[in-house]
């Protein structure tokens, strides 16, 4: 059986979204802004940012496959769902759920980059830096959180979970 405990509550992650989005908006006041949200992790938390920044903005979604129905990435990243939205000389915000190992986020960044935005910056949930394994930086992170497998809000552990309305730590026993 799997049990789990709460690490960020509702309260918290709505609160810390209304921050990033009012940080977001000063940031590119004045821009019109396209956020990418990566799929499948990032969809709640994209549509919640969304609705926290007040600018003209432009939404899509990509997808890439790292985990696949394990707990640890397998090292490889595959697109599998590319944005649709041309982003040449705008300005792009990736938004994404957890940056952990920084493999993912790393390889997004590059392929994105290729395209030519304006800028490209990173708005990521969780940010878990001790597991970093390639040096990316988090421009925009709702919580630093140091360690255990989360689900909820987004995330998942084998496509479960996800409609979880808070953040948790799995426990295994």
């Amino acid at each position: 059986m799997v049990e789990r405990e709460i690490v960020i509550d509702e309260a918290a992650i709505a609160s810390r979204v209304r921050e990033l989005g009012e940080m977001i908006r000063r940031d590119y006041k004045g821009r019109p802004l396209v956020l990418v949200g990566i799929l499948n992790g990032a969809f709640i938390f994209t549509a919640d940012l969304a609705r926290a920044i007040e600018l003209p903005l432009e939404v899509d979604f990509i997808r890439v496959a790292s985990y696949g129905s394990g707990t640890n990435s397998s090292g490889t990243v595959r697109l599998t769902k590319d944005i649709e939205l041309a982003i040449a000389g705008k300005e792009v915000l990736l938004v994404e759920d957890i940056v952990d190992t920084g493999r993912t986020i790393a390889w997004l960044t590059e392929t994105i980059a290729a395209r030519g935005p304006a800028s490209l910056k990173i708005c990521a949930l969780i940010d878990k830096q001790e597991r970093r394994e390639v040096a990316v930086t988090v421009d925009y992170a709702g919580f630093t959180v140091a360690e255990g497998f989360l689900v909820g809000y987004g995330l998942d552990c084998a496509e479960q979970y996800r409609n979880l309305p808070a953040v948790y730590r799995l426990l295994r026993r």
